[in-house]
């Protein structure tokens, strides 16, 4: 029987599926964890090694590449990087990150490895070629984040973004990000009332809303993405209606709900410190894609929200056309009244900056149809 493998080669052949495969890291992770005998620590320390590799992924080749010569193939590169990773920011002593990294690689390529390694943890002080390669961010999303943001704020988000998230717990034990948990609390939901939330999966607003004593209805296209809402309803205890159905189409007549709140997909980059390999899977003609279906959500949102009732869009990414730069929806006025959160004005919407309140950014909207 073969030995149970160890944190370094469970993040390995993660990273592997990531890097080769186009795997997300999280989905990679849960697989890899849920079958293994790791004692937590070691799960806790491959969690890091694999996400910590991906988020610095630029970074780590940009400081291996002095050392380089001839381009190695996939399998190397990735043993490189997350050696990379363990001298440079995981602070694991170099005799340790050298040697068992080493231990991974095949007998044709360990001399190499172990030379590259060896040299970068000896080197000397890193002359960055940009401020996006020592982030270890694509040219074009820290322009844009630059542009969207001006350079100080958009630094400082970035170095926040390299960090693991905070780990916050609802009262009722859900876990969810604060800037999440604000954005529930946004809609202002009130017992008894008709609530829609549109793009419901995995339902940790949904159940925040019912808590309220509102009569929820958790809406979601994906039939697969859909039983999650179920499974944290029930687990939770929250009681609501669910129901799988094109948010862009839905199937309920119009004005017939209190409070419609639409989280709508968003590029994501106001989170990147919790999905470690979006920065390489994020094109900036995906944010041409989803804006357009940003609109498509709030015309059909808005058209199910009673005379005086109120429409709440959030968006957890930093970009003013997945946001602002949206119509205000035809017989809506903008809700301009401080909502509970560490938000900031941004134009006639509210935004909360990753290194700011340390939390996910995030865009909030709400509206209120005139009677």
């Amino acid at each position: 029987m073969s030995a149970e493998p160890s944190a370094r080669r469970i993040a390995y052949d993660a990273l592997r599926r990531i890097e080769s495969h186009g795997a997300y890291a999280n989905l990679v992770m849960r697989t890899a964890l849920g079958s293994s005998e790791l004692s937590d620590s070691d799960r806790r320390f491959a969690t890091d090694l694999v996400y910590g590799t991906t988020r610095m992924r630029r970074a780590c080749d940009t400081l291996l590449d002095r050392f380089i010569a001839v381009p190695p193939d996939d399998g190397t590169r990735t043993l490189l990087r997350l050696g990379a990773y363990q001298l440079e920011y995981a602070r694991i002593p170099p005799h340790a990150a050298v040697s068992e990294t080493v231990a991974l690689a095949p007998k044709r390529t360990r001399g190499f490895v172990n030379a590259v390694l060896r040299k970068l943890s000896a080197a000397g002080p890193m002359r960055w070629p940009s401020d996006a390669a020592r982030l270890s961010y694509p040219d074009w999303l820290a322009a844009r984040l630059i542009a969207e943001l001006g350079a100080d704020d958009a630094t400082a988000s970035m170095v926040r973004m390299n960090e693991p998230p905070p780990v916050t717990q609802r009262v009722d034990g859900y876990v969810q990000d604060l800037s999440s948990q604000w954005v529930a609390t946004a809609v202002g939901a009130q017992p008894h009332e008709r609530v829609l939330d549109v793009c419901a999966a995995p339902g940790g607003k949904s159940t925040a809303l019912a808590s309220t004593g509102a009569h929820v209805v958790a809406m979601d296209v994906r039939l697969a993405r859909i039983g999650l809402v179920v499974d944290n309803m029930a687990r939770l205890g929250a009681s609501g209606s669910v129901v799988v159905a094109d948010g862009t189409a839905p199937p309920f007549r119009a004005g017939s709900f209190d409070a419609v709140l639409i989280d709508a997909p968003c590029s994501g980059l106001g989170a990147l410190r919790r999905r470690a390999d979006a920065r390489w899977r994020v094109e900036p003609s995906d944010i041409d894609t989803l804006a357009a279906l940003q609109r498509r959500l709030l015309v059909a949102g808005a058209a199910l929200v009673r005379s005086g009732g109120r429409l709440v869009y959030s968006v957890c990414t930093l970009t003013a056309q997945e946001s602002v730069a949206h119509e205000i929806p035809d017989g809506f006025d903008v809700d301009t009244s401080v909502p509970e959160g560490t938000w900031h004005p941004y134009r006639h919407a509210w935004r909360v900056l990753p290194h700011v309140a340390d939390t996910d950014g995030m865009i909030l909207i709400r509206y209120r149809r005139r009677t």
